[in-house]
């Protein structure tokens, strides 16, 4: 089992690297040449700047078993296809039951705005997101070793 992490807008690094290190869990952070990690930790993998460069290098390296913490939902559809967990930097769990409605969203956002129109964006975090994070990914470490 690793962690692989979205990391281009990660908040949540160091909640990643504190848990995988106290469990001896490997973790890679996957981003582009725009970010710099350097953690002492965490094996990092920059890519090229790019559309959905991070996205299909994380997807092409996952393995089952692995946890993948990403805002993509087409990355986390493709991680529970390989057998693996996953999950946002606010805690939302992606799973079966979740994941065709948040497919579907995305879906009508995306034709909202290509016809010229507007949607909400994301809340902003709360430090309770912080928490309901590192609670689900220390349930889902926990369930795998």
């Amino acid at each position: 089992m690793r962690i692989l992490v979205d990391a281009d807008a990660c908040p949540v690094k160091e909640i990643i690297v504190r848990l995988a290190r106290s469990r001896s869990v490997h973790v890679v952070m996957v981003c582009d040449m725009n970010h710099v990690i350097r953690d002492g930790y965490s094996e990092v993998i920059t890519v090229d700047q790019g559309r959905d460069s991070v996205d299909l290098v994380l997807a092409n390296r996952l393995k089952a078993s692995d946890i993948v913490v990403t805002q993509d939902f087409g990355v986390a559809a493709l991680a529970l296809g390989k057998g693996c967990w996953a999950l946002n930097q606010n805690g939302l769990v992606y799973d079966d039951g979740n994941m065709d409605q948040l497919l579907m969203d995305r879906h009508i956002g995306q034709k909202v705005r290509r016809a010229g129109g507007r949607t909400k964006g994301m809340k902003k975090r709360a430090p309770e997101d912080d928490a309901k994070f590192e609670a689900e990914l220390t349930r889902m470490l926990d369930a795998n070793l």
